[in-house]
């Protein structure tokens, strides 16, 4: 079986996309990333969530920045903690989106550098 993580039906929670398991919807996975839980936090709070389920809830926000800009800044990266790469081993490589799902890619020592 194939689990859809984030889910939309107009008869739960006022149609606002949820993730799969739980009454959590993304955009409250938003606040509270934004907040600056991490996923070990969400993941304690809410302990139906997985972390797979997680990720798709951040890349889904990803695809849909029009419906979730205020959790953006202006580089285009989700605001708040993303996946660490430990916390990340376990995900599809589809899922490994920088800044969104995972950490923000760090900044280069040689950046401005010309070779």
């Amino acid at each position: 079986m194939t689990i859809k993580w984030v889910k939309s039906d107009p008869l739960v929670m006022g149609g606002e996309p949820f993730c799969y398991g739980s009454r959590l919807t993304v955009r409250q996975l938003l606040e509270e990333r934004r907040n600056g839980y991490s996923v070990a936090d969400l993941l304690r709070d809410h302990p139906e969530l997985r972390v797979v389920g997680i990720a798709h809830a951040y890349r889904y926000a990803g695809e849909h920045r029009e419906r979730y800009a205020e959790f953006f800044d202006r580089t285009g990266y989700l605001v708040g903690p993303g996946l660490t790469d430990a916390e990340a081993e376990i995900l599809p490589e589809e899922y490994l989106v920088p800044g969104i799902v995972t950490e923000r890619p760090k900044a280069s020592s040689r950046a401005g550098a010309r070779g």
